[in-house]
């Protein structure tokens, strides 16, 4: 059984005050419901973009020819005269050549091996 003393309270208005406190709260939760509707669909929008995005392929190097009968591979680096190699670095099917030259000046000599050439040179100066 109900109590009628609890339902007339239910039927009253809300004093203006509460009223006006319940407003305030629902445009709230409405412009909070919104703002995060908008962040939404800017990670799916940008989900979406990074996927269908493509990415363009690395250029493929050209591959080193192993030699079939067991015989060695065999090339010239030109360094110019005086220097010396103060270190190497291999990476793939390219060489880098860190070189100190006769006058105390360094530099890095970057070779392509299945080309044969020299495809940078990169001088190294104290700023």
């Amino acid at each position: 059984m109900t109590n009628p003393a609890f339902d007339n309270e239910d039927d009253k208005p809300l004093d203006p005050a509460v009223e006006n406190v319940r407003r305030k709260m629902i445009r709230f939760m409405g412009v909070n419901l919104g703002l995060l509707f908008v962040a939404l669909m800017a990670v799916v929008g940008a989900i979406v973009y990074k996927s269908r995005t493509a990415v363009p392929p690395r250029p493929t190097t050209q591959e080193l020819a192993v030699p079939a009968d067991g015989g060695l591979l065999e090339g010239k680096i030109a360094l110019p005269a005086d220097a010396r190699i103060l270190s190497q670095s291999l990476s793939g099917d390219r060489v880098s050549l860190q070189v100190e030259r006769a006058d105390g000046s360094r530099a890095i000599y970057l070779y392509d091996l299945a080309s044969g050439r020299m495809i940078g040179r990169f001088d190294i100066s104290a700023e």
